[in-house]
């Protein structure tokens, strides 16, 4: 998560089952996860407002996770957090599978 402290983005977005987050450069970074056939992970819920990540510098960032087995199988709970000088955001991906599967957020810098 170190990657994102002292970043600006110019914009920040989400789509169905991932955000990216793109720097005035063009540089990129992309936080998903690349399905398989037996899981299912995806955003669960954005607190805040993702235009608090733009124009201001990222000024921590932080990465939990809560997992557990389930009577289907596995699954888990990731958060981040971010906080700029405009305010917090949390992001909650929630992860399912039959056990055998990562459940794991990627984060891809291009």
């Amino acid at each position: 998560m170190n990657r994102f402290i002292g970043r600006v983005f110019k914009s920040v977005v989400e789509h169905n089952d991932s955000i990216t987050f793109t720097e005035y450069n063009g540089n990129t970074l992309k936080m998903y996860h690349e399905q398989d056939c037996c899981e299912n992970v995806l955003i669960s819920q954005i607190t805040g407002d993702l235009s608090d990540l733009v124009d201001s510098p990222i000024l921590d960032a932080f990465e939990n996770t809560n997992s557990g087995n389930t009577k289907e199988g596995h699954e888990t709970w990731t958060f981040y957090k971010f906080r700029t000088h405009k305010g917090y955001v949390d992001i909650t991906w929630y992860g399912e599978s039959n056990g055998f599967y990562s459940e794991s957020v990627d984060i891809l810098e291009e």
